[in-house]
């Protein structure tokens, strides 16, 4: 089994944003500045992302603020935040308690400061599909015959939207595809899969010598899971991400790419 790392990839990166951090502060007087609005104080899941954000930041040199919410109060952190010349990104961390006002805060952002790509107008790419094509241009893999499952507004879609805008033949399935999935994937040599369903992808779906990225993301008794069943890792003739340290830390890393863009036009605006 070849394994595509993003952990291997991630310290390149890290480099050289730290090197842009260092170049906005001493040629341009900016120090780049991240805000996080939760309004889920008690999942764990959540606050271990976020600390996560916050690591990678120090690393860098960005600041995070962090900012834990209510239903009565997100909406006015948020105009705050839009308006404070030293935030240059904010984002919504997922999921909003109650659900039913996600998408009017994340349509709130404006869409200068939306670093995290999800509200209608932004000027961003979203950081996981980004994540997940650095990925695969890092391991040189061929964009042919792509299939994607799952069509959320954090990955599925605007990945298939990216994929198409460059070109690339790209099929795309929902978790709840009526048809035979498994048929349909064996014909894909690269399966990229993000329901959070875990156990959704099994090894007959696949066929010898697919590249597999599973970005799905699930809790199972306080655990983080994939897509993937586990007769899938037994597999010698695939190429995958790992249980740990695929898509993750390069989803963080392309976040604060677009927390550096926006501070840079800032910076020559």
């Amino acid at each position: 089994m070849k394994l595509l790392s993003g952990s291997e990839l991630v310290g390149f990166i890290k480099e050289r944003q730290a090197k842009q951090v260092r170049n906005l502060k001493q040629a341009h007087h900016v120090a780049p500045a991240l805000a996080i609005v939760r309004c889920n104080p008690d999942n764990e899941v959540i606050s271990t992302y976020i600390r996560l954000k916050q690591a990678y930041g120090e690393d860098i040199g960005v600041a995070v603020e962090v900012y834990s919410e209510t239903r009565e109060t997100i909406e006015q952190r948020i105009d705050e935040l839009n308006t404070r010349d030293d935030i240059h990104g904010v984002i919504v961390q997922l999921p909003v308690v109650p659900n039913d006002i996600t998408t009017s805060v994340l349509e709130r952002v404006v869409t200068h400061k939306d670093v995290d790509g999800l509200s209608s107008a932004t000027e961003f790419d979203p950081a996981t599909p980004m994540a997940i094509l650095w990925l695969l241009a890092g391991y040189n893999v061929s964009l042919d015959k792509v299939a994607v499952v799952g069509q959320g507004r954090l990955v599925g879609t605007p990945l298939v939207r990216m994929l198409k805008a460059s070109g690339v033949d790209v099929v795309a399935y929902d978790k709840e595809f009526d048809g035979d999935l498994a048929y349909e994937l064996q014909q894909a040599r690269v399966v990229i899969t993000a329901t959070g369903q875990p156990g959704l992808i099994r090894s007959d779906m696949l066929a010898p010598g697919t590249v597999v990225v599973d970005a799905g993301t699930a809790s199972e008794d306080g655990v983080i899971v994939g897509d993937l069943a586990p007769d899938v890792r037994e597999r010698h003739d695939l190429t995958m991400t790992p249980e740990r340290g695929g898509v993750g830390p390069l989803t963080v890393a392309a976040l604060f790419d677009n927390v550096l863009r926006a501070a840079c036009q800032q910076a020559t605006s």
